[in-house]
């Protein structure tokens, strides 16, 4: 708790609904920021690609732990939660678009349709296991990569 009296409080904000405004922004802005900087370096090694991704995943799974409440506000509460996490589809679609075409993934994926079942596990983890304590962000990213990238079958 920041420790301020309450009319210390509406110095810094006017409502409580603007207060929940700049959180629900603070968030969007460090999603963005997140997503901007998760996109792959051209020239990786196929053979280090795993390790990037993973690395860019976690970074956004470290966020979203160590700012839980902030993360349930944005991600789960905002009424515009919606629009937020299409914006997130939107921009990661972006990002593993020019991924593809810079040859880490399969031409005849849909990234569109690879960013939306990104974003809805990123969600679904970090409401069930993240902010419960029962994963980590290195543990949940390296999961998910290795679902994403290895699959399901065994070779």
């Amino acid at each position: 708790a920041a420790r301020l009296t309450q009319p210390a409080f509406y110095l810094y904000f006017s409502s409580k609904e603007a207060i929940f405004i700049e959180l629900t922004q603070m968030f969007h802005n460090r999603m963005k920021t997140l997503i901007k900087n998760s996109l792959l370096d051209s020239g990786i090694e196929k053979d280090n690609v795993f390790e990037q991704i993973k690395t860019k995943l976690k970074m956004f799974f470290d966020f979203l732990a160590t700012e839980p409440d902030l993360t349930r506000i944005g991600l789960f509460i905002d009424p515009n939660r919606d629009q937020t996490k299409a914006e997130m589809v939107q921009m990661i679609q972006g990002n593993l678009v020019k991924e593809q075409q810079a040859g880490y993934f399969r031409s005849d994926l849909d990234m569109e349709f690879v960013a939306e079942c990104l974003v809805s596990m990123i969600e679904r983890l970090t409401d069930t296991r993240l902010l419960t304590g029962l994963s980590n962000s290195d543990s949940l990213a390296t999961q998910v990569v290795d679902l994403l990238l290895n699959g399901m079958i065994v070779e």
